[in-house]
């Protein structure tokens, strides 16, 4: 049986939306194409659960689109595993919401996870 999130792609491509808030776009502009990032659900109880999306060392840049949150967040929540990327940094006079551009792949998951 398959643990990935059907119809969802093994891999797929988004954008890092809330980059412009706080310290972020500083943090942004230390991101370089190929840099590893962590994404994190919220826990469970959240009404509007996101998964955020930080930079190595734990600072937060931003969060996935709520699409993709509708499936990603509980399939991480069920020990789902991936790993991301930045993929893109485009320039500053782009629009904040597709200024950073990551990968993500899905593994498998976790062992003991849900069983």
């Amino acid at each position: 049986m398959s643990t990935r999130p059907a119809p969802h792609a093994e891999q797929f491509s988004t954008a890092v939306r809330g980059t412009i808030f706080g310290k972020r776009g500083e943090i942004a502009r230390r991101l370089r194409p190929g840099d590893s990032l962590l994404l994190i659900p919220d826990p469970p109880g959240v009404d509007e659960p996101s998964v955020w999306v930080h930079a190595r060392g734990g600072d937060v840049l931003g969060h996935l689109a709520p699409d993709v949150n509708l499936w990603l967040v509980p399939w991480l929540l069920a020990g789902g595993r991936c790993q991301a990327t930045v993929a893109k940094i485009n320039s500053e006079d782009t629009e904040s919401w597709k200024r950073i551009i990551i990968d993500v792949r899905l593994l498998e998951r976790q062992q003991g996870a849900d069983e």
